[in-house]
């Protein structure tokens, strides 16, 4: 009897040591290899809004966010106010990739493990955001981004980048965020520059935060949307991609 393996179905006779290694090889293979995470998720198709909310799960306002040369784009509308926008689903462990834009003086941030969502109004008009940990997207020379703990793809106002980041304005760059229970990563143009857990003090207290008082006492919530905000000034994102982990 033979065994057939291989792209070009070699034969390998049964009883033999070659055949007994690959038997033993076959029982351990499931045990030996990490499980693989599914393969990457387009969030954005260039066109449209689809898999995309307003964080409130109302309907994307147009004074607020539009579509722009294959780019999600916020909107500056004198008296509309500005609203983040999420994704209709939710995550808990992620790997999630995206290049963003800013002009000078330009302030947004990406939103996850969110933990409230808040509206109201004011002079500026209709306000929506998600609170949550945030990759702080910004000039680094704007007055938004003066401390290390708010420049560009730091743990907003909790943990700097290391190495300090210096993205140039006016051109993309790209972020990536990585989710995996207890451990998170934040990348600019492929330099790991925040690693932090969750259990960190600095890291629960930003969670506290941003948590109702009345759900104090209750675990986080760990599977939540991804948020992009509209922080009253222009920013761009495109190639948003999201790889589930296990």
């Amino acid at each position: 009897m033979w065994a057939v393996t291989g792209r070009f179905q070699t034969l390998i006779p049964y009883g033999t040591p070659l055949f007994d290694n690959m038997k033993l090889l076959f029982v351990l293979l499931p045990f030996a290899l990490p499980l693989h995470s599914a393969g990457p998720q387009n969030l954005f198709d260039g066109r449209t809004t689809d898999g995309w909310i307003e964080v409130t799960g109302k309907s994307i306002s147009p004074t607020s966010w539009t579509i722009d040369g294959g780019c999600l784009r916020t909107v500056i509308t004198p008296g509309a106010g500005a609203q983040d926008i999420r994704t209709t689903a939710a995550y808990h462990n992620f790997d999630f990739e995206f290049d963003w834009k800013v002009l000078a003086d330009g302030n947004s941030g990406v939103k996850y493990l969110i933990q409230r969502i808040d509206e109201w109004t004011n002079k500026l008009g209709r306000q929506a955001r998600a609170r949550g940990l945030e990759y702080q997207i910004a000039d680094n020379n704007g007055p938004d981004a003066v401390e290390p703990i708010r420049s560009a793809a730091s743990l907003y106002s909790a943990i700097a980048p290391q190495p300090p980041t210096s993205p140039a304005i006016g051109q993309f760059h790209h972020g990536r965020i990585v989710v995996k229970d207890d451990h998170v990563e934040h990348w600019l143009d492929g330099v790991r520059v925040v690693s932090f857990d969750l259990n960190q003090p600095e890291v629960k207290k930003v969670i506290a935060d941003n948590r109702k008082k009345e759900e104090q006492l209750k675990p986080p919530l760990r599977d939540t949307a991804i948020s992009l905000q509209n922080h009253g000034t222009l920013c761009w994102f495109k190639n948003l991609k999201i790889r589930r982990l296990e």
